[in-house]
């Protein structure tokens, strides 16, 4: 099915197979909303989970973090067997589903309780296989604040998730900030020797910061890190996971703009405007920059049951 995601609706990312969601991402030219958020907090809405918010505002895929497969919490959804929780979100919001997994090296030191990690945010075989078993669509690896994950361990997880589930889901990998780790802080977040590393262990997404949201990430930098995530034959996905998702109107309309001249394919919300979703007045005026106002209206009109 050779369509793209801009035109697609529910009863068609509910037959996607991998390849046909990343040629639809691919054909949409930095057309791509992400929103990532939190289901273990309080929903902004109280009894909507989040993730329908977000959906509702325009973005295009869901991103779940914080998500624990061995004891999956959504806040707000309907009571569903816990293996059934990501379809649920899935059937709620007509989204491509996604989840983050972090690896975390051995030995790490937490140094932010508010993510403290859990078992079943690990990015084990065991956890991806169980998330894949729930029906998502795509497993990013990074890094919350604190956590410890390295590049060397994103890379290290790739080559096993590649091997095992590398024909099922799309892999993406990346970090939004240095999770913890200071020696792979502002411009020493990603090099281009990572890039490659990501790409050849099995990455079909690279993440980089969004220009601005990391001291010393430029638009030049982004540019030159997605011109050489694509030249690898990878997609790339710029990211905000500096709690910008929460800024003023201009600076967000600034942001997206610079990752869409930057040539990013996806462009990620972080959860953490308000703490477990991006400040819903900034998932739209995103969307409209980097889309405008009709692929915008009709991804927040388009009913579920199309």
């Amino acid at each position: 099915m050779a369509k793209r995601l801009l035109d697609c609706a529910a009863s068609d990312f509910a037959h996607m197979t991998k390849e046909e969601l990343l040629f639809a991402i691919g054909a949409s030219e930095g057309r791509v909303l992400a929103s990532e958020t939190i289901g273990t907090v309080t929903p902004l809405l109280g009894d909507v989970t989040n993730a329908e918010l977000a959906a509702a505002l325009g973005a295009d895929i869901l991103l779940l973090n914080l998500f624990d497969v061995e004891n999956p919490v959504i806040q707000g959804l309907p009571t569903v067997d816990p293996a059934e929780t990501v379809r649920e979100v899935k059937r709620l919001t007509g989204r491509p589903v996604g989840v983050n997994l972090e690896p975390v090296e051995a030995g790490a030191v937490e140094v932010d309780t508010l993510w403290a990690m859990t078992k079943g945010r690990l990015a084990t075989l065991e956890n991806a296989q169980k998330a894949a078993g729930m029906g998502v669509d795509f497993i990013l690896l990074t890094g919350n604040p604190g956590t410890g994950v390295t590049n060397k361990a994103i890379t290290d997880t790739l080559k096993l998730f590649h091997k095992h589930l590398g024909d099922k889901l799309i892999l993406a990998a990346g970090k939004m900030h240095a999770s913890g780790v200071l020696g792979e802080g502002g411009e020493n977040i990603i090099t281009k020797a990572e890039v490659k590393d990501f790409a050849k262990a099995g990455a079909n997404v690279i993440l980089l910061p969004a220009p601005g949201t990391v001291p010393g990430i430029t638009t030049p930098f982004v540019r030159e890190m997605v011109e050489y995530a694509h030249s690898l034959g990878c997609l790339a996905m710029t990211s905000i996971g500096t709690s910008q998702e929460g800024a003023d109107l201009d600076t967000i309309r600034r942001i997206a703009l610079e990752c869409k001249m930057a040539g990013a394919d996806i462009h990620h919300l972080g959860d953490s405007g308000y703490t477990g979703i991006a400040a819903p007045e900034n998932i739209t005026a995103y969307s409209v920059v980097i889309k405008g106002v009709r692929h915008t209206y009709r991804r927040m009109a388009a009913s579920i049951n199309r």
